[in-house]
């Protein structure tokens, strides 16, 4: 059966599209025009531009395009969705705002403190892996799915977790310190290592667990978070097996695999670029690294021998 039968609104999602258009058209004026308002800028690098332009590329593909609507139908395609969307897009936000504009949103008076907690390397990891873990249990999942707020809240929260996590990994604020290659490293190991339990519980699930995925009457009152109520009322539909041939716990199984590919595909790229860049840092000026390095180890002992007088 096409996915036609849903409509232009369920398939195109004119109004994210407005939404995207709106950001999109406020962070250049902001970064360009009003910039000279903040007391701190500099002006938008090209670099940044098109970050930011591929995170509201990436996000209208994978939430307002048919994606979107598959993601509802098959749970292969809601894997892929959360990949991209927790995974990759991240990355664009934060390399895509200038720095100077995410000194004003990070210190403001409500927001520092938790952010400075949040952005703790062992805090981001937990609470990302935490509330991804937790979404994707059978009965969350099922439950949450079924109410257009708390999947859009819920969503949104897990979302900014994903920005938390990301940020003492990627964040190149001037007045910040930045974690060292060799941490970065095992901060990326650690994610690869804690989201697996969660892709493992289902790959290896032997039956589906999702009745939004396998009930006929969850399913549609599901797909309400895509499809207008109007629309799926006219229509005449028993469940996602209309649309896919495949097998129930098979999309599932192929749903936790990919998730896992995609994750490790990211992570592996992250590593290769952090180690690389590391490698041609130290390979600079090996003489100056290893006076630096004898230096410090002379005024350490110096600083020893002077205590123990």
């Amino acid at each position: 059966m096409s996915l036609s039968i849903f409509g232009f609104q369920a398939l195109w999602s004119p109004y994210l599209i407005g939404v995207l258009v709106f950001i999109t058209g406020l962070y250049f004026l902001v970064t360009t025009k009003w910039r000279k308002d903040f007391k701190v800028n500099e002006p938008l690098k090209k670099e940044e531009a098109i970050y930011f332009l591929l995170a509201m590329v990436t996000i209208y593909i994978i939430k307002g395009s048919p994606l979107d609507l598959m993601a509802h139908i098959m749970f292969t395609v809601h894997m892929v969705q959360m990949a991209v969307l927790l995974l990759l897009v991240p990355i664009f936000i934060i390399k895509g705002i200038p720095w100077w504009l995410w000194k004003v949103a990070i210190e403001a008076p409500v927001v520092k403190p938790l952010f400075k907690v949040l952005t703790l390397p062992v805090v981001a990891v937990l609470v990302f892996i935490g509330l991804f873990s937790f979404y994707h249990l059978p009965s969350v999942l099922d439950y949450i799915k079924l109410n257009e707020t708390l999947h859009g809240t819920y969503t949104f929260v897990l979302f900014i977790s994903a920005v938390l996590m990301y940020w003492p990994l990627i964040q190149k604020m001037p007045d910040r310190e930045q974690m060292k290659p060799l941490y970065k490293l095992g901060y990326i190991i650690a994610n690869a290592v804690l989201i697996t339990p969660a892709c493992a519980l289902i790959i290896f699930a032997p039956e589906p667990m999702y009745a939004t995925y396998t009930s006929g009457d969850a399913w549609l009152q599901a797909m309400e978070l895509c499809v207008p109520a109007s629309t799926l009322s006219g229509l005449s539909l028993s469940g996602p097996e209309l649309f896919t041939d495949m097998k129930a716990v098979e999309d599932q199984q192929l749903g936790g695999v990919i998730m896992k590919i995609l994750q490790e595909i990211i992570f592996g790229v992250l590593l290769a670029t952090i180690f690389t860049r590391w490698y041609r840092s130290e390979q600079k000026d090996p003489d100056k690294i290893t006076a630096d390095a004898l230096k410090a180890h002379q005024e350490k002992w110096e600083s020893e021998h002077q205590h123990q007088l």
